[in-house]
């Protein structure tokens, strides 16, 4: 992902709005979204609970045990802080959100360590 990134001033906009997390997150949130329509017979509107299942396939895709590691290096440490990150992303004009559509949307999605650790068979889940 080193190669891509926004263009000149815009990551400045994304910044006055959230300024918690990388700007690899950012490119991965949108990354996801590419991800999960690529994967859908048409492209349509999707909620945030399909948007932050995409994210953790896409991490796990390209990072594998390393997916909590990095999402956490940038910032990203639930499933709301990608709602944050989506909603900053409105804000600046990349996404366009739907009437009804919330930040809350995004909350207690799924949990980090179940979702990125709990499968692993070092992980503690599976030693109780």
């Amino acid at each position: 992902m080193g190669e891509i990134g926004f263009r000149d001033g815009l990551m400045d906009q994304i910044r006055l709005r959230e300024s918690r997390f990388h700007e690899s997150a950012f490119l991965f949130v949108l990354a996801s979204l590419e991800f999960l329509q690529s994967r859908l017979p048409e492209r349509r509107h999707v909620d945030g609970r399909e948007l932050a299942h995409a994210v953790r396939e896409l991490a796990l895709e390209r990072f594998g045990v390393l997916s909590r590691l990095v999402l956490d290096h940038w910032g990203v440490r639930s499933t709301a802080h990608v709602g944050d990150i989506v909603f900053a992303l409105v804000e600046t004009g990349l996404l366009m959100s739907q009437p009804g559509d919330s930040r809350q949307d995004f909350e207690d999605v799924f949990d980090f360590d179940d979702a990125f650790e709990g499968s692993y068979p070092w992980s503690a889940a599976h030693l109780a």
